[in-house]
């Protein structure tokens, strides 16, 4: 046999209205706790404090010492002033003039003479001289006057040698190399001539050659004239 329910014990068609209430109720205790009123709690009178009361600071009494000055030592004892009686005669020191009379011959040393050394520059290179050497009609600044001393070495040198003497001598063929230097004394004057070659005569024939080199222009270095030092390779062609 099959058991029905009643439609009106279902709670769930009350449902709806179960929620309205609860709402109503959480609505009402809420408000009855915001209108509750609190008071403040009261303690027993604990007095009163005045916070602007000063304390009171015992400040120690010190007495101020005054320091001990030393003693000053007492005064020297003046020396002993001798009295002299008025008839008593007194030496008195005469001070001799040191000024001479005209009728006194004066005697005066003789004074000797020191020869001024003059200062003496050692020889200085070609390359770093202030003032080159000058060979006769060369002009311009110091460089050009460089470049036109040695072009007109190797011309002296070119038209002076004897080019058929390597020749002669039976080198073997090719390029033959002859080192040169010389010095510029402080006259102008080409001295010092020394030569490096393949063979001796050739290097006689270049010594004599560079003897007839014409007089220069001396160097000068810080305003005084100095020897020069100048040295200069040649190539000779041996057929």
């Amino acid at each position: 046999m099959q058991i029905k329910k009643n439609p009106k014990s279902n709670l769930e068609n009350f449902s709806k209205i179960f929620m309205q209430i609860g709402l109503v109720l959480a609505l009402f205790v809420t408000y009855q706790a915001i209108e509750q009123k609190t008071y403040d709690k009261t303690y027993g009178d604990l007095g009163t404090v005045n916070m602007n009361a000063e304390l009171e600071e015992e400040i120690p009494i010190t007495e101020r010492v005054e320091p001990e000055k030393p003693k000053t030592p007492p005064p020297p004892t003046p020396e002993k002033i001798e009295v002299v009686e008025d008839e008593k005669e007194v030496e008195e020191t005469v001070i001799e003039s040191t000024e001479t009379d005209e009728t006194e011959a004066v005697v005066v040393e003789e004074i000797e003479e020191i020869e001024e050394v003059e200062e003496v520059v050692e020889d200085v290179s070609f390359m770093i001289i202030e003032n080159v050497p000058v060979f006769p009609g060369c002009t311009g600044n110091n460089e050009e006057l460089k470049a036109c001393f040695s072009k007109m070495v190797q011309k002296h040198f070119s038209r002076k040698f004897d080019a058929e003497l390597p020749n002669e001598l039976g080198l073997s063929p090719g390029k033959k190399r002859v080192f040169i230097g010389f010095k510029i004394d402080r006259q102008g004057n080409i001295v010092n001539i020394q030569a490096r070659a393949p063979h001796p005569k050739i290097k006689t024939e270049v010594v004599s050659v560079m003897k007839q080199l014409p007089k220069m222009k001396p160097g000068r270095q810080r305003g005084k004239p100095v020897g020069v030092k100048y040295s200069i390779p040649f190539t000779l062609i041996v057929e």
